[in-house]
């Protein structure tokens, strides 16, 4: 292994080992809030001040579908890293892989806060949460990214629902913009500029999955705290959108 090669490993090293510390601080954060002692008990004034939402709410729902999407994109993003020797590809990955993991760990914590299960029950489908929200989440007022108009993205309150008239999960794909089973193991065997460009396209796509997600909550989640992450997400992630489509750009490719 070279020297070089050997340092970037060790950044790789150093920044899992950061998103791990943020999501123990998180979870010793959520046990302060919740008032835990050492002998389990609960003080009845923090039990009061704390307002759970339900667990069919969008504040639920949205966690638990934003934490298994998050999840994915850290995973695409740790393979692009063995994929390829491009720094450029590579910075970006990492950025992506850390803060997602740092916003799971956050989205696991407040369910872990509300008491609420961390995975849907069963019968409970993906985005079940979004399906009162219509043909309205997804959609841009005016800010430069038209959800309405991207590929998969239309109805997603019809996808919700399980209408059958938009999104349907296959293949591992849990959610829209998520990588199937197939694609993940295209990323696994690319290399080099082929590695880049499918991880660029593949995360394009997440990307505009979670956009639209987040939206939704913007509008229909009641935790304020949650809502202003959810608001944060789509502000990033749009900023994101636009260097991917700059990256594929300067290899001679463009978002499938």
């Amino acid at each position: 292994m070279t020297a070089a090669r050997g340092a970037r490993r060790t950044q790789w090293a150093a920044g899992s080992a950061v998103a791990l510390a943020l999501l123990f601080a998180g979870v010793a954060t959520v046990a302060a809030a919740r008032g835990d002692t050492s002998d389990g008990t609960q003080p009845q004034a923090v039990s009061a001040a704390v307002r759970a939402p339900a667990g069919d709410s969008a504040d639920a729902g949205f966690a638990r579908d934003m934490a298994v999407h998050h999840q994915q994109a850290v995973e695409m993003s740790f393979i692009v890293r063995d994929r390829t020797q491009d720094e450029a590809v590579r910075r970006f990955a990492y950025d992506i892989a850390n803060t997602q993991a740092n916003q799971r760990g956050m989205l696991l914590g407040w369910l872990d806060l509300w008491e609420l299960p961390k995975v849907a029950v069963a019968g409970q489908e993906p985005m079940a949460w979004m399906a009162t929200h219509g043909d309205h989440v997804g959609r841009s007022a005016g800010d430069g990214h038209d959800m309405a108009g991207m590929d998969g993205m239309t109805g997603m309150g019809d996808m919700a629902a399980g209408s059958g008239s938009g999104f349907t999960a296959h293949d591992g794909a849990l959610m829209p913009g998520m990588a199937t089973r197939t694609e993940l193991d295209r990323l696994r065997k690319a290399d080099g500029k082929q590695a880049e460009i499918l991880y660029l396209q593949l995360m394009t796509d997440h990307h505009k999955g979670g956009v639209a997600m987040a939206r939704g909550c913007a509008e229909l989640c009641t935790v304020k705290t949650e809502r202003r992450l959810a608001r944060g997400m789509v502000e990033a992630q749009q900023s994101e959108l636009d260097a991917m489509a700059q990256m594929l750009s300067a290899r001679g490719a463009e978002p499938r």
